[in-house]
This record gives structure tokens, sequence and C-alpha cells, in this order.
């Protein structure tokens, strides 16, 4: 009984990972703002370095494709954790339990809503977080150049190699919507071509960190 007290007074423990470390600061930011509610334990790009026993891993889908997703697949398998799959609608959320999480979190949320659906998904008596205002931002590698969170996405896939159809397929967007993306980032970066794209991209830390595969 009294260990099952301590469960409900401390705040639940949340691992975030991705690729790219950058694209998970501002999600660390929303969510130490409820300290009551959440502590960010690990924010880490290698699946095998959740190390301090997270009671649920938030694993943001920035520069990852649905299709094939051996990180996720690595995550849930080798971690007790509860796996929480935080994405755009274009990641779907059949994909994200077919590889084994436990629950499904769209960007658009709050950071109040997000931290009430965490406490959800963890099945806590904690108190629900109030609104709170001045939402903080969040961030992702070229944002400071101005591209847009799913235009740096397409920048990711064309630095790992991927071609527009391959894109357009495994993340399940038309292919004019993905040549549209990659257009308007092309502009904001001042390339004209594939190659000039993808020497950008290593120049600018669009490299994975990932060893997992696509």
């Amino acid at each position: 009984m009294s260990e099952r007290r301590e469960d409900l007074t401390r705040p639940i423990r949340v691992a975030l990972s991705n690729d790219y470390e950058i694209a998970l600061l501002g999600l660390a930011q929303m969510l130490a703002r409820y300290p009551g509610q959440v502590q960010v334990v690990d924010i880490t790009t290698n699946p095998e370095l959740v190390q301090h026993h997270p009671d649920v891993i938030l694993y943001d889908t920035f520069g990852r494709l649905p299709e094939h997703d051996e990180k996720l697949r690595q995550i849930v398998a080798e971690q007790e954790a509860k796996v929480v799959v935080y994405s755009w609608d274009d990641y779907p959320e059949e994909a994200a339990r077919r590889l084994g999480a436990v629950g499904y979190l769209p960007k658009s949320l709050s950071a109040a809503e997000l931290v009430a659906a965490i406490i959800a998904i963890q099945g806590s008596d904690h108190p629900r977080p109030a609104e709170q205002q001045e939402e903080p931002v969040l961030t992702w590698p070229g944002q400071h150049l101005g591209l847009s969170q799913r235009e740096a996405e397409m920048m990711s896939f064309i630095t790992r190699g991927l071609s527009n159809d391959e894109i357009a397929r495994r993340a399940y967007l038309s292919i004019n919507t993905v040549k549209t993306y990659i257009r308007t980032a092309y502009a904001k970066i001042g390339v004209s071509n594939r190659a000039q794209a993808v020497a950008w991209g290593f120049r600018h830390g669009f490299e994975s960190t990932d060893d997992t595969g696509l």
C-alpha cells in the first residue's frame, strides 16, 4: 500500500527519444512546466541509452517514417516502459500500434493536454495539469533558418538518401505534397538540386544519429 501511495505522489518519469536531440529540446521544455505531474529523466537519440527507468517513453517521430520503423520496434522490444508515439497524422496510429506502441499522441496537443494524455496512458491518479499561457515553441533542425518542421523533415529524408517517391510512399503523403515541401525548403536554404541539398543537410546537422535503419 505504501509503495502504491508513493507512485501516486511522485511525477511520472518520462524519457524522450528521437534521432535528433534538438528536436527533443522544445518537447522537454514543454514537459518541464509541469514538474508535479511529469519528470523528464532521459533525452536520447540512442534506443539503448534509456537508462533511468522511465514509466513512459515518448517517441517523437521527427525525421522518422512509419513503414519499417526498426528504431521504434527496438525500443518496444528492449525497454520495459510504455512506449507512446508523438507524431503528425501522416504517421498513422495503426502503424505505431502495430509496432508495439501503447499510445499515440498528436503534435497538435498543447503542453497541458500532452501532460494530461501521458497521465491517462500511465493510468495514474495524478491531478490533470491546469492550462497555462504562452506555450513554449518546439524546436527542430533548421528552425533558426526558417524551415518549418515538415520542411525540415523532408531535408532529413533527403540527407538520408530517400527519393521523392520513397518519401511519399513511406510517409503516406502524395508525391505533390512531398515536392511542395521540398521546393519551399530549397528556396529557404538557397539550393537548387538534390546534390546541393544533401551537402547542405550534412553541413547543418541533418545526418541521422540512428543506426537501426530508416
